[in-house]
């Protein structure tokens, strides 16, 4: 099974040598980007719950429908993206499946493999919650955007 890349290397710090020096404004800006990214996820977590999901379950969804791989993502793929161990990952999609928002669909070639697929309702539950998650994020990026410039 081919692990899926990621440019993002969220897992290893960012080494800026031996010197280490963080000013107040540092801290500052650092503390104001994880409050807005706390607000955002809270957000989140408030919009799946509204709609019968847990955060974790829409995470799920969304990296399903997200994938840019060249076929549909696997298990192993979907625990990668959501940074949870396989086994995890197929008790989520399991719950997922009875929801009836997911469905499994065997590799042609290597019956091993499990690929997931949104149903319509699946497509339905995503579109609506990515489409205010979409709102949020416009919504915030101008201050997102000024922490971010300010910590470059």
């Amino acid at each position: 099974m081919k692990k899926a890349s990621s440019n993002i290397q969220a897992d290893k710090p960012a080494k800026s040598g031996n010197e280490v020096s963080v000013s107040q404004a540092d801290y500052e800006i650092l503390a104001s980007f994880r409050y807005a990214m706390r607000r955002f996820l809270h957000f989140s977590e408030q919009a799946a719950k509204a709609v019968g999901l847990t955060p974790q379950q829409h995470q799920a969804l969304l990296a399903i429908r997200g994938f840019s791989g060249a076929s549909a993502i696997s298990i192993g793929e979907l625990a990668e993206r959501l940074q949870v161990k396989h086994h995890s990952a197929v008790g989520l999609v399991n719950r997922l499946v009875v929801l009836e928002l997911v469905v499994r669909e065997s590799d042609t070639n290597d019956h091993r493999l499990v690929h997931l697929h949104l149903t319509k309702r699946g497509v339905e539950v995503l579109h609506r919650l990515s489409g205010i998650h979409r709102d949020e994020l416009r919504r915030i990026s101008p201050v997102l955007g000024e922490l971010l410039n300010r910590i470059s």
